[in-house]
Formats: C-alpha cells, structure tokens, sequence
C-alpha cells in the first residue's frame, strides 16, 4: 500500500478516533481501506460531499469536524471574532447528526449558532445568513445524491457558497490540523441559538414580492398542481409558499409526502431522473393535473412535467424549464414596464444558448459563468447597486429569481414556474404552446447529457486522462462537421480549430471545461463534475422552425443529431 495512505490509515487507528471507526478499519478490504483514505475530501463546485463512512475520504463525525475547523480557523484568521454562522440540513441520514457536529464545533471556537429546529431547504439558509447578517453558514446534504453520500455545503457572508480565495483558504486551514484533537468539539452550547417559524415566515414575505402577476393567479388559483418533495425538505416550505403566493388546488404525492434519508420509493432522489418522477407523474395523469413538480431531497432543484401538444405527459429537461421560466420573467417584466437599462440574467457557459438569444431580443443582457451558483452569486455581488440581477440558473434543473437568495432555489422557482403556467392558461395555451412560441421566434434548440461515472481512485485517473487526451489532441470534426473553436477553460483560451489563432478568455476563475463548437453550429462540451465521480458530455443543436405543424420533423432530426454526435465521441 502506498506508505502516505499507508500513514493517514495509522493515523486513525493510534489516534483519538472511537474504537467502533477503528474496529471498521481493521475489517476494511484492502481496496475498500485504500479508498476510504487515498485523499481527504475537497470543496468541489458544490462544497464537501461523498459516501458516508469511516476514513479521510469519507462523510463523518471527524471529516465534518476537522472541516468545520478549518472554516471557524480561516475565519478567524480573517478577523471574525465573536462572529454569527448559521447551520441547517436535509432529510439524509445522519444529516442532523452532522449539522449538531457543526454547530458545536463552531460554538466551541467562539461563534454564535443558528441552528435550524429542524430540517430546512437549502436556499433557506442561504436567505437566513442574510437576513441575520452572518458571517458564514453552512448546510449538510448531499444535494441529489444516492441515499449512501451526504455532505457539507459552505457559504459566506453573502450567503453564496465559499468563492476563491477563501474555499482554497478553508481547505489550507483544513490541511493543518493534524488530528481529531485539534478540533474543539465542545463547550459552547450556550451560543447556540435554534431557528424557526420566524424564518419561515420571513422568506416566504420574501418570495411573495417574486409574484409578477398575483392578479392572474388570483383568476386561475384553482391550477392543478401535483407536488412531490421524494422525500425531501421541500415538505416544510414548498406548500405554504404555493398556499401564500395564491394557490387552492396542491395535490401531494403521499408516497414520497414524509422526510426519509433512506429515500425508500427512488434510486436516485433526482427530479432530472424519470424514475425518481414516475409516482407523481401517475398521480398527475390520474388527476388530470395542468403541472408536476418534485425537488430535490435539499430542495435546491427543481423537475417539472407537462403535457406535449399531442396531449401527452412529458418531463421537461432543465435547459428547457428554464427557458420557460425566464422567458416568461423577462417578457412579463417587459409588459408591465418594469425593465431598466441596468437589468442582467445569468446562466452556466453548458446551459443553452437560447436563453441569450431570447435576453438579446429583450433587450437584457445576459452573462455567462462558471458551472456552480457560486459563480453566479459573484456576479451580483460585483454589480450590486449599479445593475439589477433578475434572474439566473443552469441546466442542471437550478434556478434563481431575485437576489435575496444566492444560491439556486427550488422554492421560489416551484412558485413562480406556477405562476408561468396559470398566465398560461389565462391565455388559453399550455406551457408546452408557450415553449412552441419560444422556438418559432428564436429557433428550436435541443440539448443533450451524457454522464459517465468512474469510481474510486483509478476512476478520478481515467478521468483526468480523458480531459487531458481533449485537450492536447482536440477532435478535427465532430460528427463530419470541422471543429471550428475550442474553448479551453482550464487555459483560458479560445483556439481557432482551422487557422490555430488563439483569444483570451476573460472570465476570473479557471475550470476543468472544454466545449467544442462546429461549423454547422454544434456546441459540445466536456466537464468533470466538481461534486460526483463523473464526467459529464452536454450538446446542443439547433435547426429553424418554421411554423408548429414541422416542431416533430424538426426535433427528430436534432434528436438524430445528438445521438449521432455522441456515437461519433465514441461515449456510448
């Protein structure tokens, strides 16, 4: 075994670990033992995540602990004494558990805790660092990974998720203690405060400013929704925020209605994945409803599910919900005489490039960042009180509205989604009609995922090597179309395919991406996710559309297409 894991497992075992995690050790496999401690967890796009268990490379009471810190250390380092942080978690096991860890740790080192009474969503707490003008947060969960991962999502003052310098920072101050014992795990209990109904109330005053149109929902509130939260926090808040923004008629799917970090009726609880939607696309089906909605186990993302114009039940992907939803906030805000000179919308460089054509046609700029909200709420924070932020999101089913919220935010989307769907219907369409309008206007554009996952060590090398095979022997073509630009993120470089001439890119932060971009107007990207053992491949492709009768011809043939790109990549 290598003799530096070799040392990390020692570690453990002489150290002050509880003999349970020692007697774990001793009984490991030796690849399972090699595994759990070939490296220490990192902050990735979405902060601290993986399996839980025993070892450095794992999701415990001692990782969580040393984690935390290292935040308390770095802050201080920073100058924030006496300073506030605010704790919340999801419905996974072993997330209030974890959530108590940190909460003690950090009123151990001196700070005053709010903790949540219980769980919360994600954006919440995002909201609660706010509006208690704290200097840091954080949530344990694992967003929408399997029942097996938890996590440790960490924020700062803005409420967004840690930005460089300070999440390299964190992990520095992280890397310098030395065992369990340069944790203090107790002693100041008394600093911890709990949260509640008052926060509650607070950000859904908060959401209810987000309506556009109350009066349309006042004429339509009788919209049929059927809602699941797969066993989620988006139980605790999602309801009464439909209940407050206007809506009567909210179905439940009982099935996944009750919190449960076993997530009993799903592999995965994902609202991208079909499986994890079926129950409550049955439910809407049976019921006739006019919209599905579920969210994620954090309640940070949001998949929703329609009727096509042949009257069948689809789930929208995320590029396409989110073309919805801002197409609708932009247009809406333009009738009612609400756009100024200064107003921007943000969205991911692998989100569709019909969100910037459809801002361009009204008149709203639309900038591009990194993967991960983080990016985004960099963005406001830059341009607060010389530019409006209106909305913001990527096509991994995350959305933003308003900026009393830095991070994606599944409830207020939830809300305004419907909101979308009753103007709609006041208007005698379907959603489905309005995404229709949408691409007669700007042309029809169709997206593409594939996600290939390696795991373990070996796994995380082959996909280093992957990128790196990209990115010193790009593709000449890409499914008999020349590679005419690659943009190379990590470089921060945009490379003419064809005459080899090279443009700087500008954006401040560099990231393990790729994109390709072909002469007949393919765009296909390639991205190690920052959270999960995977890389990801995205496509999109576009083709006019002349009038609806040809939408089916149209999309078939770009359906073709994807899956002629991704045959051609060898990725299946």
């Amino acid at each position: 075994m290598d003799a530096a894991i070799q040392q990390k497992i020692d570690q453990w075992l002489n150290g002050n670990i509880d003999e349970a995690s020692k007697e774990a050790i001793r009984n490991m496999p030796e690849e399972e033992r090699t595994d759990a401690f070939y490296r220490n967890l990192e902050f990735g796009t979405g902060g601290l995540r993986g399996i839980m268990g025993v070892g450095t490379n794992r999701v415990n009471k001692y990782t969580i602990g040393m984690a935390t810190q290292g935040f308390a250390n770095y802050m201080k380092a920073k100058g924030i004494t006496n300073g506030k942080v605010a704790i919340g978690h999801d419905s996974r096991n072993n997330s209030r558990y974890f959530a108590e860890i940190t909460a003690g740790v950090f009123a151990a080192n001196g700070f005053t805790v709010y903790l949540f009474e219980a769980l919360r969503p994600t954006p919440q707490l995002s909201f609660a660092i706010r509006t208690l003008g704290c200097d840091g947060g954080v949530v344990c969960t694992a967003s929408h990974n399997p029942k097996e991962y938890n996590g440790y999502k960490a924020y700062w003052n803005d409420g967004a998720q840690l930005m460089p310098p300070n999440d390299s920072g964190v992990i520095e101050e992280v890397n310098r203690i030395a065992s369990a014992d340069d944790v203090k795990w107790s002693g100041g209990e008394a600093n911890i405060k709990p949260m509640g109904k008052e926060m509650d109330e607070a950000y859904i005053a908060m959401l209810k400013k987000l309506s556009l149109q109350p009066g349309v929902i006042a004429e339509q509130h009788n919209l049929k929704i059927v809602y699941t939260p797969i066993h989620g926090t988006g139980i605790t808040l999602v309801p009464d925020a439909l209940k407050a923004f206007g809506f009567t008629n909210v179905h439940l799917v009982k099935e996944q209605e009750q919190p449960d970090g076993n997530f009993p009726t799903v592999v995965y609880p994902n609202p991208e994945e079909k499986e994890a939607m079926s129950i409550g696309l049955k439910k809407a089906i049976e019921l006739d409803a006019d919209i599905l909605l579920g969210t994620d186990p954090d309640a940070d993302r949001v998949g929703i599910a329609i009727k096509d114009h042949h009257g069948e039940w689809i789930l929208m992907n995320g590029n396409q919900t989110g073309v919805l939803l801002f197409n609708y906030i932009l247009e809406t805000r333009k009738q009612l005489g609400l756009n100024k000179p200064g107003d921007y919308i943000c969205k991911t460089i692998v989100t569709t490039p019909l969100i910037d054509a459809f801002a361009k046609g009204n008149d709203v700029e639309c900038l591009n960042t990194l993967t991960g909200f983080k990016y985004i709420a960099e963005i406001i924070r830059q341009k607060e009180g010389q530019k409006q932020f209106i909305c913001g999101g990527e096509e991994s089913f995350g959305y933003m509205v308003g900026d009393q919220v830095r991070d994606k935010d599944a409830v207020a989307s939830v809300c305004m989604i419907c909101e979308m769907a009753a103007a709609a219907k006041k208007e005698g369409k379907s959603m489905f009609d309005k995404l229709i309008d949408i691409y007669l206007r700007y042309g029809l554009y169709k997206e593409g995922l594939v996600s290939i996952t390696k795991k373990g060590m070996r796994g995380a090398e082959e996909i280093q090597e992957m990128m790196k095979t990209y990115r010193e022997n790009p593709p000449k073509t890409i499914n008999g179309s020349r590679v005419v630009w690659v943009n190379d993120y990590q470089l921060q470089v945009c490379k003419n395919g064809i005459t080899g001439e090279t443009e700087p890119i500008t954006l401040p932060h560099k990231s393990n991406v790729l994109i390709f971009f072909t002469e007949d107007g393919s765009m296909i990207a390639a991205r190690p996710s920052g959270t999960e053992p995977k890389i990801k491949f995205y496509f999109s492709v576009m083709a006019p559309l002349a009038n609806k009768g040809e939408f089916d011809k149209v999309w078939s043939l770009l359906s073709d297409k994807v899956s002629a790109i991704i045959s051609d990549m060898q990725l299946k």
